[in-house]
C-alpha cells in the first residue's frame, strides 16, 4: 500500500472513512449507478464539510493538531449526541 493510500485510510487523518466506505459499497452493489447512491454521497460530503470547518476553526484558534485525533472526534460526537451529518 503506498504512502498516500495509507494516509487516506488512517483514522487519525481521515474522519470520514466510514462514509467513504459506505458510498463505495453502494456503488459496488448497484453496478456503479451513481444515481442510486446519492444519499451516501451526500453523507460523505456533509462529513467532510463538518470536519473541515472544525479543522479550520481549530487552526484559527491555534489548537494543535488541526484535525482532532480519532479519540477526540469520538468525544466530540458523543458530546453533541451523535453525528450531525
Amino acid at each position: 500500500m503506498d504512502k498516500n493510500v495509507r494516509k487516506l485510510r488512517s483514522r487519525d487523518i481521515n474522519p470520514c472513512i466510514e462514509e467513504s466506505d459506505g458510498s463505495q459499497k453502494c456503488l459496488d452493489a448497484n453496478n456503479y449507478d451513481k444515481s442510486m447512491c446519492s444519499a451516501y454521497f451526500l453523507r460523505y460530503k456533509n462529513c467532510r464539510k463538518y470536519w473541515h470547518n472544525l479543522m479550520v476553526n481549530r487552526r484559527r484558534d491555534g489548537v494543535k493538531p488541526d484535525m482532532p485525533t480519532a479519540e477526540e472526534r469520538q468525544e466530540i460526537l458523543a458530546a453533541i449526541g451523535g453525528k450531525p451529518y
